[in-house]
């Protein structure tokens, strides 16, 4: 569920548990895109025939492209009315701590720990856990730092 709040009421996320996403589904086909992006075209991620030999049993997704994912889960979970921009400010941890495999669906849980003023906006550091349906561990567990500008 979404929550909404106005650009004024920024500071009044902190602590705030914002949630779970819906799932998606992080297609074979989406993980060729993302290879073919990135000229990352190892075979744990393109070819399902090989990587039925290789560690995982099926291919899986690029750590990066399950993080990125966190961007539209993001927009899933907060949406600031009165906001000019929002910058995807960068990350204080990250972890890659199960691999995701193709076909499979993840979602999003995010809690704002901070709020902080920066000039001419607020930044939010938020604690991010990418789930896969039916796993016992998180897919990544990452820090983001969001900035909002009016």
């Amino acid at each position: 569920m979404t929550t909404t709040i106005t650009y004024d009421r920024i500071a009044d996320l902190a602590g705030r548990d914002l949630g779970f996403t819906e799932y998606r589904e992080i297609s074979q086909e989406r993980v060729n895109t993302f290879a073919d992006a990135t000229d990352d075209h190892q075979y744990i991620h393109i070819d399902p025939e090989l990587a039925k030999a290789g560690p995982f049993g099926k291919t899986v997704a690029h750590g990066f492209l399950t993080l990125s994912m966190t961007v539209p889960l993001w927009t899933e979970l907060l949406e600031v009315d009165g906001v000019g921009a929002i910058v995807n400010y960068g990350l204080d941890k990250v972890r890659f701590v199960t691999p995701v495999t193709a076909g499979s669906r993840i979602r999003m849980g995010a809690a704002v720990a901070e709020v902080s003023e920066v000039t001419g906006g607020w930044q939010l550091a938020v604690n991010e856990t990418v789930e896969i349906e039916g796993g016992t561990k998180p897919a990544v567990i990452a820090r983001a730092l969001i900035r909002y500008y009016a």
